[in-house]
């Protein structure tokens, strides 16, 4: 099954839910008018995709109705689906590791797959033919090192583990000094599941975020933000929280296939103007793949 199909398929609730809705609107009126654009608006809101970005869509629609003198419905439909392009395409989807070593540091509340996501990614980048490191600066919980350590082996990546309790930022300099002496290319680091509105486990995160612009000044740094689809609109807080504690460069996308929720993913981008940088779409080791705005948009509408 190639990406668009997988991606199908995961998203196939959403799309149900999606397509009920605005089928709905577009059954319910003969005409373009107004009115219809303010009934496509409020079913907007209630597919997750949030208020704000939601008034913002129904705006350049309107334009775009004026200004191409769009009256028929399905024309409409091709529209909504290019102006949610537009936005889901803020910047380069892209990882930017061009350094050697670079580091990916993962973040996230509890639960939302990140140490899933540390696999999947360090897989696809062992295909490209890098070396990964794995840091498991989750001390937290045995349980989690225990899972970070089937991933790595999975993908083949080294791993740097330490007892439980240990301070996570020892774990995460003894990792890059592991990534030097191998001549790695990328270090991965796992952080044990933060709520956002823990100020103990913030201050930790800054505490790894400062050994690593210490011991590696000019590596390239990603800062993954792991967001659970599911979570809709709630993602947006998350999101909102942890920009403030990290420079989040991206969002991993997980769990997608099991909601309805994925029209969020256009707030969360819209609102935060930080890219998706992948999409899980399945529970193998292959089931994640680089996000691509416009066959997203396609295989939710």
């Amino acid at each position: 099954m190639g990406f668009f199909d997988k991606l199908k398929s995961g998203l196939n609730k959403t799309k149900e839910s999606l397509n009920e809705k605005i089928n709905t609107v577009f059954s319910a009126f003969r005409k373009v008018d107004e009115e219809f654009l303010e009934e496509l608006e409020e079913m907007l809101i209630l597919s997750d995709i949030g208020v704000e970005t939601s008034t913002k869509l129904i705006a350049a629609l309107r334009e775009r109705m004026k200004k191409e003198k769009i009256e028929d419905a399905e024309e409409v439909k091709v529209a909504l689906r290019q102006e949610m392009q537009k936005i889901l395409e803020v910047t380069d989807a892209g990882l930017s590791l061009n350094t050697k070593p670079s580091v990916i540091l993962v973040v996230g509340v509890n639960g939302v797959g990140k140490t899933t996501s540390i696999g999947k990614i360090a897989n696809r980048l062992a295909k490209e033919g890098k070396k990964i490191v794995v840091a498991a600066a989750d001390t937290f919980r045995a349980a989690a090192v225990e899972q970070l350590e089937i991933w790595a082996k999975r993908a083949g990546a080294g791993i740097v583990k330490r007892n439980e309790g240990v301070d996570p930022a020892s774990v995460v300099y003894d990792a890059i000094k592991q990534t030097r002496e191998m001549n790695a290319d990328v270090l991965i680091v796992d952080t044990a599941g933060r709520l956002h509105n823990k100020k103990y486990l913030m201050d930790e995160l800054n505490k790894i975020q400062r050994v690593i612009q210490k011991e590696l000044p000019e590596a390239d740094k990603e800062v993954l933000l792991v967001i659970d689809g599911a979570t809709g609109q709630n993602a947006i807080s998350q999101v909102q929280a942890f920009k403030k504690e990290a420079d989040i460069t991206g969002i991993v996308l997980t769990k997608l296939d099991g909601t309805a929720k994925g029209g969020a993913v256009v707030g969360i981008v819209e609102e935060n103007k930080i890219p998706i940088k992948f999409i899980g779409v399945g529970e193998q080791i292959d089931d994640m793949e680089v996000f691509q705005a416009e066959d997203f948009v396609k295989a939710i509408i």
